[in-house]
């Protein structure tokens, strides 16, 4: 299997402090953001990683990461995502890279405690798309999975009445047919394409799989104040395993 960070973006919820650097390079406690989604990858077994970024600062990652080998790995792939097309499209850039394996994508702003690896093992072994949530006290400011008899019926984005209290989080698993649906899909009303409508594509075939995360999760880019606390939680948790020197 493969990995993708997907790192691009405006990160305007950030602003200033995105006005001179790219969100996914500020700091989260004593690590830059990106190196969360990284060491998440490395852990469960991932090394071969590309990540897609974009903007006027694209180069920074190159000076940050360069081939990466701080995270012990034989070398990191970097894609280009020119404008703001969403996540789906930026996943895309992926395509060659991914070269029919399975991939798991990873949202650069998302800080998880969990090891994944057992959800790597195993999806080795299935097909389609497995998705993740977790159980948040907010769930309308994300996409919540609606759920029946431990299935997913739907994912509704952002819902004024959430019908359960599991979001979709930044962490999706595919087979290889996900870049045929994503050359299917057609913008949404912002001009994106969305990753919500690759994973309902998957759903309607009946080839949604689910996880819940059981440890920490947070958005780190969804906001300054999200921002401040995963700093925080970071640095009462356990996250020692993510510190790059232990990683080297």
């Amino acid at each position: 299997m493969k990995g993708i960070v997907l790192a691009g973006g405006l990160g305007t919820r950030l602003y200033p402090l995105t006005k001179v650097t790219n969100k996914h390079l500020l700091p989260v406690y004593n690590q830059p953001m990106i190196y969360y989604p990284i060491s998440t990858l490395v852990r469960s077994g991932v090394k071969d990683i590309m990540i897609i970024t974009g903007g006027e600062r694209a180069g920074d990652f190159l000076r940050l990461l360069g081939n990466g080998s701080v995270f012990s790995i034989p070398q990191l792939q970097y894609g280009y995502q020119e404008g703001a097309g969403g996540i789906a499209e930026a996943l895309y850039l992926s395509k060659h890279f991914a070269d029919g394996d399975k991939i798991c994508v990873i949202l650069g702003d998302n800080i998880f405690q969990d090891n994944i690896g057992k959800f790597v093992r195993e999806f080795e072994k299935m097909d389609g798309a497995m998705i993740f949530l977790k159980e948040v006290e907010n769930p309308q400011e994300y996409g919540v999975a609606c759920l029946k008899d431990d299935k997913i019926t739907d994912i509704i984005e952002k819902p004024k009445s959430p019908p359960s209290n599991y979001a979709v989080v930044g962490l999706y698993m595919y087979d290889p047919d996900v870049f045929k649906i994503i050359d299917e899909l057609t913008p949404s009303e912002r001009g994106e394409l969305e990753i919500t409508d690759v994973n309902k594509r998957y759903l309607e075939k009946g080839r949604l799989n689910y996880r819940v995360i059981k440890g920490y999760w947070g958005d780190a880019g969804e906001s300054m104040k999200a921002l401040l606390n995963v700093s925080n939680n970071v640095s009462t948790l356990n996250f020692n395993s993510l510190n790059h020197n232990n990683v080297m």
